[in-house]
C-alpha cells in the first residue's frame, strides 16, 4: 500500500468516525500511518542507495567500454592506420549517444520525482484539513517525515549528479584522449 492509499484510508476513516471513543482510534491509525511512512523512509533510502550504486555501475561500465575502445584502437594503429580512424569515429558516435540517452533518462525521472513528491504534497495537506486538537502533534510528526523523505529524493538526485559529473569528466577525457590518438593518425598518414 502507498502512501496515496494510506492517507486516503485514513481521510475514509475519519469521515465514518465520530467523536469521543472514536477520536482514539484514529489516533491509532494515524500513528500506524506514521510507522508505515517511517518504514516507507527506510525503503527509500534503499532505493536511493541502490540508484546510487546503479548510477556508479553504469558509469563504471561506460568508462570500461571507452578504456577498451582505447586498447582496440591503440592495436590497429600498429596494424591499419585507415581501420583505426574508422573505429574511433565509431566509438564517438556510440559514446555521445549513450551519454545524451543517459542526460535524458535522469531528467525523465527527476520529473517523475517533482510530480510525486508534488501530488503526494496535495493528498497530505487535504487530510490534514480535517484534523483538529490532539492530532496536531500527529501532523508535526507527519510533517516532519515528509521532508525528510523529500530531503532523500534531494540527497539521491545529488549522489547520481555527482556520479554523473565525475562520469563526464572521464569520458571527456577519454574523449581528449581518441582525439590526440587521431591526430596521431592524420600525422602518420600525412607522412
Amino acid at each position: 500500500m502507498n502512501i496515496d492509499e494510506r492517507l486516503i484510508e485514513m481521510k475514509e476513516v475519519a469521515a465514518v468516525q465520530s467523536a469521543g471513543g472514536k477520536r482514539q482510534t484514529e489516533v491509532r491509525d494515524l500513528q500506524r500511518t506514521i510507522i508505515e511512512l517511517r518504514g516507507e523512509l527506510e525503503k527509500r533510502n534503499i532505493l536511493t542507495e541502490d540508484a546510487v550504486q546503479m548510477a556508479r555501475r553504469d558509469a563504471t561500465q561506460e568508462i570500461l567500454q571507452l578504456k577498451a575502445t582505447i586498447g582496440a584502437l591503440r592495436e590497429e594503429l600498429e596494424h591499419s592506420k585507415v581501420l583505426q580512424a574508422q573505429e574511433a569515429q565509431r566509438a564517438i558516435s556510440s559514446n555521445q549517444d549513450e551519454t545524451g540517452q543517459l542526460k535524458k533518462h535522469i531528467s525523465d525521472l527527476r520529473t517523475q520525482l517533482e510530480n510525486l513528491v508534488s501530488e503526494k504534497n496535495s493528498a497530505v495537506q487535504a487530510a490534514h484539513a480535517s484534523y483538529a486538537g490532539e492530532i496536531d502533534q500527529l501532523r508535526s510528526m507527519t510533517a516532519k517525515l515528509r521532508e525528510e523523505l523529500e530531503a532523500a529524493g534531494v540527497e539521491r538526485d545529488n549522489a547520481i549528479h555527482k556520479e554523473r559529473l565525475k562520469a563526464v569528466g572521464e569520458i571527456t577525457q577519454l574523449h581528449e584522449t581518441i582525439a590526440a590518438m587521431r591526430q596521431v593518425i592524420e600525422q602518420l598518414k600525412s607522412q
